[in-house]
């Protein structure tokens, strides 16, 4: 399926949801303005790839902690498998479920692909006024590098 390489113009407004964690908790991105948020969408819970790129962001937790930012991992997975995936891997970061309605919150990053309805590898670093900053996007199989990601973060410095 052909995707839009620019989901949404760099410098306009992150599209809001509520999602629940992997608790449960309902996590507002507006909620959390005042500070940055790295947006990684990835398609599944306990794939190799996904795995991977979700360890990476879990080693780089102090550099995430040092710019101030929040990691929200979301999935279309049920909030009951991102809370095994979690505790299987230690992951201290937030696991969202795009689950129902299934992929709302990709496609409005359009970052869906509804073929095998899945999130495609896209990431987005929103600034603390909610603003997207930048964008990360790799072909399946291919992990996006978490330097890039603090790279985005120290130019908005």
């Amino acid at each position: 399926m052909e995707q839009d390489p620019v989901p949404v113009d760099l410098g306009r407004p992150a599209p809001d949801f509520e999602l629940p964690n992997q608790f449960g908790e309902p996590i507002r991105l507006s909620s959390l303005r005042g500070s940055p948020v790295v947006l990684v969408f990835y398609p599944f819970a306990f794939s190799g790839v996904c795995t991977g790129e979700l360890d990476e962001l879990q080693a780089a937790g102090a550099e995430f902690s040092r710019s101030g930012a929040r990691v929200l991992a979301v999935s279309c997975d049920s909030k009951y498998a991102l809370r095994a995936y979690a505790r299987d891997r230690g992951y201290s970061f937030d696991l969202l479920a795009d689950f129902w309605p299934h992929g709302m919150v990709a496609g409005a990053y359009r970052a869906f692909d509804a073929g095998p309805g899945r999130p495609l590898r896209a990431s987005f670093v929103i600034d603390a006024e909610g603003l997207i900053q930048a964008e990360v996007r790799s072909d399946p199989g291919t992990p996006r590098p978490v330097q890039a990601y603090l790279d985005a973060l120290k130019e908005m410095v």
